[in-house]
């Protein structure tokens, strides 16, 4: 009896009672363990070879290693980067050779959050995962193209998890429920609520389900609110050091970029809600103003300007209406990237042209001496014409004129492209007269 109550209390937790035994088991990542899949057609002919496992927490990273280490009879060595040394990584790899020298057997090391070892440490693994002393799994939340060194990564295959559907949630909760052998005593406004706080995590919301069966009294059906209060709302996935930072930023420039406000407001809002320091989210989007906005809306870096000294101002988070306030004028404006690409191939014409001199009817006469060299001469001031254009050339005279800018037909670049026609064509006809004039004279 006392044997029995024991054994009830430390009754293994639920998520790793349900941790898949088979690979079959393993919920939402077909794209990776399907036949035809790489890593499938890996296992199907008995050889594996190291790879990187990239994805969210809660995805099956560890289970599928340790499933695949039972598939191919290899020995599974699991260790953390966060605990783990240099001492360790001796340790595993003397025991991986000795294994496989007395027992014949491999070793597969499966190394959670393979990103926190650094350079040095990465490399470490290069001559043993070259020899076959260990066929290498790494675990990664992190892009691998940023955090994991080049050398590393070519020597892996990468497979890509994803992050769990509320359809793979719900396959999740039915295996808890004939576990438990227990309907989860919630109504379908709060299973749903589970969903989606577990935001990805399948390891989450089995942890979740188990403290419900826990809290729950006998015929308790707990709804949103009270499933509310007896857990803490989950934290979004979010590093902003990290991949999930500039994943963020990205959807945020897109979604400003494709003019669609109700998606940028989102992004900005999730950035907002996960930590992220307001002044970065103003910085760019005052760049974005001036990228992507630029003269089709000459008040956009106005406004962003403003949005930056009101946030200043009030801090947060008061000020984050403000942030929001400059998103929603950002995505409304019309867009143009005319004046990026004429800088743009400015910069590549002033390369290419090296040192060429202005001409010398533009240059400024302050001596004798430049008088003299033609400093000057010729130079008419715009502003005594009557039309106030003279059309005079303003390149180097080696060069020739050159179209950088380019306005767009929107916005207000539409009023500065009739102007700049109105320029070419007006400077046509000065220099046709100009030319007229000078055949006369002689």
């Amino acid at each position: 009896m006392e044997e029995t109550l024991f054994s009830n209390r430390v009754k293994r937790p639920l998520a790793d009672r349900l941790r898949p035994q088979r690979l079959q088991d393993v919920v939402g990542q077909e794209q990776v363990l399907g036949e035809d899949s790489p890593l499938g057609r890996m296992l199907g002919t008995g050889r594996v070879s190291s790879f990187i496992l990239w994805g969210p927490p809660g995805c099956g990273k560890t289970t599928i290693a340790r499933l695949i280490a039972e598939h191919t009879n290899l020995y599974f060595e699991q260790i953390s980067a966060v605990f783990s040394g240099v001492a360790d990584l001796r340790r595993v790899f003397q025991y991986a050779k000795e294994r496989r020298v007395t027992q014949g057997k491999g070793t597969l090391l499966f190394v959670d959050e393979i990103h926190r070892f650094n350079k040095s440490q990465q490399d470490g693994f290069l001559p043993y995962v070259e020899d076959g002393t260990v066929i290498l799994v790494g675990a990664t939340t992190e892009n691998p193209s940023f955090e994991l060194n080049a050398a590393l990564l070519s020597r892996c295959q990468v497979f890509v998890l994803n992050r769990l559907t509320p359809e793979n949630f719900e396959e999740l909760l039915q295996r808890a429920e004939r576990e438990e052998g227990l309907k989860l005593p919630v109504d379908e406004e709060a299973r749903e609520f589970m969903k989606n706080v577990a935001d990805g995590d399948g390891r989450y919301i089995l942890n979740l389900a188990e403290s419900v069966w826990a809290y729950a009294k006998p015929d308790e059906i707990f709804d949103k609110d009270k499933l509310m209060k007896i857990i803490r709302s989950r934290a979004p996935v979010y590093d902003k050091g990290r991949d999930g930072h500039y994943n963020l930023i990205s959807a945020v420039h897109k979604s400003l970029r494709g003019s669609d406000v109700d998606a940028a407001l989102y992004w900005v809002a999730r950035m907002l809600t996960s930590g992220e320091d307001p002044r970065y989210i103003v910085r760019r989007l005052v760049r974005f103003a001036v990228e992507d906005v630029s003269l089709a809306d000459p008040n956009a870096v106005v406004q962003a300007i403003a949005c930056a000294e009101t946030f200043e101002r009030l801090g947060s988070p008061e000020g984050e209406l403000a942030v929001m306030q400059l998103t929603a004028y950002l995505a409304t404006a019309p867009k143009s990237a005319a004046v990026y690409k004429a800088m743009h191939s400015a910069f590549a014409a002033a390369r290419q042209t090296g040192s060429l001199m202005p001409p010398k009817h533009i240059l400024n006469a302050p001596t004798k001496l430049m008088k003299n060299l033609g400093y000057n001469d010729g130079y008419i001031y715009d502003q005594d014409l009557e039309d106030g254009f003279s059309g005079q050339n303003y390149f180097p005279e080696e060069m020739g004129r050159r179209r950088f800018y380019n306005p767009v037909d929107r916005g207000f670049e539409r009023e500065i492209k009739k102007r700049i026609d109105y320029f070419d064509k007006l400077r046509i006809e000065k220099q046709r007269a100009r030319k007229q004039q000078k055949d006369e004279d002689k």
